[in-house]
């Protein structure tokens, strides 16, 4: 199934409802999400970015039946995020496995999630989102200025397209410095044990067990 006509525009691709017939990655990808709202049971997945490190974003619109699309009927994509051989880079992998596993019927796994990493071996600050992890480990300053536009447009602006990429272009970098800090603290393996609870952690907020988290200690 080929993915309808896509727009480029240098390092940025979009492509509407599906990826293209032929585009592989191979050995990881990075992944993020753009949605309608943070709630994966209730509102719309709208877009998925992916890279695979060379530069280049690749973002798929998924254009719900109501404005003409395919809806998650998405083939290509969903074989990319649950093929076993390739990592999944996310930053908050969290919620982005519980969004594709959830509008997409899928497992996502394997994952690494570059802000579990970050909590586990930078315990001298509390800024861990993704602008400040890439400015203070990759001297890269992102904008998020479209972080609360609307994604479920049809036609999204040059502007959202530009931050949906900077979220994924960045992330092969920073997983590598990450990672060697996860060695060099000695909790890579307490952290390989956490990107793998993640499609299960995913089921349970899916399930309606963020709050009360059935790990808490509070009745």
């Amino acid at each position: 199934m080929n993915a309808s006509p896509a727009s480029s525009d240098g390092a940025i691709t979009l492509h509407r409802n599906d990826l293209p017939d032929g585009l592989t990655f191979n050995g990881s990808v990075a992944v993020d999400t753009e949605t309608m709202g943070l709630k994966p049971h209730r509102d719309r997945l709208c877009l998925v970015q992916l890279s695979a490190g060379d530069g280049t974003a690749h973002l798929v619109q998924i254009i719900p039946p109501s404005l003409g699309g395919k809806g998650y009927d998405c083939p290509n994509l969903k074989k990319v995020l649950a093929d076993p051989a390739i990592t999944k880079i996310m930053h908050f992998a969290r919620f982005d496995v519980a969004i594709l596993q959830h509008a997409l019927g899928i497992t996502v796994t394997p994952t690494v999630c570059t802000k579990i990493a970050a909590r586990l071996v930078r315990t001298f600050t509390d800024r861990h989102g993704l602008a400040a992890l890439c400015r203070d480990m990759l001297g890269v300053e992102l904008s998020k200025q479209q972080q609360t536009s609307d994604w479920g447009a049809k036609d999204l602006k040059p502007e959202q397209l530009a931050y949906a990429a900077s979220d994924v272009l960045y992330l092969h970098a920073l997983w590598a410095k990450m990672d060697a800090l996860l060695e060099r603290e000695g909790r890579r393996e307490l952290a390989q044990a956490c990107f793998d609870f993640l499609p299960a952690r995913a089921r349970l907020d899916i399930l309606g067990y963020e709050d009360p988290d059935i790990f808490s200690h509070r009745a």
